[in-house]
């Protein structure tokens, strides 16, 4: 019984430290403006080559060192835009890499704030994403 417990616990430890590793160390804000959209702009992974590596980065804040990857998209996938900082996005995005009005950033929000979910987010470099709406 003993065990059973100190497995549990520590298999719940585990998730919990995947998920916090998964989260930005530079948060991704969002609304602000009761006439737009909390993210204004929606983009399109593009221009990835298939012969390289084939993904692109969702980093942990706007660079690469000392920033981490938390998560990838590939071509196609599509990503609302809330925000940048010099050639950096901030992005939201769902599981299954389309639009959906699940993250909850296609309406406004009053306040300006962090992005906390449902969806996935993070920061991904602009050159890799062709805005097509917003």
């Amino acid at each position: 019984m003993v065990i059973v417990a100190f497995c549990a616990g520590l298999a719940a430890g585990t998730l919990a430290l995947a998920e916090q590793s998964q989260r930005p160390d530079v948060p991704v804000m969002v609304g602000g403006d009761e006439a737009t959209d909390a993210c204004a702009s929606a983009g399109e992974i593009v221009r990835l080559d298939p012969q390289g590596d084939g993904f692109l980065s969702v980093r942990s804040g706007p660079g690469g060192a000392p920033f981490h990857e938390i998560d990838r998209l590939f071509n196609g996938d599509q990503v609302y835009v809330c925000g940048e900082n010099g050639p950096w996005y901030a992005v939201v995005y769902h599981s299954t890499r389309k639009l959906d009005a699940e993250c909850r950033v296609s309406t406004p929000w009053r306040e300006r704030q962090p992005y906390a979910g449902p969806c996935r987010y993070g920061w991904a470099h602009s050159r890799y994403i062709r805005i097509i709406a917003g």
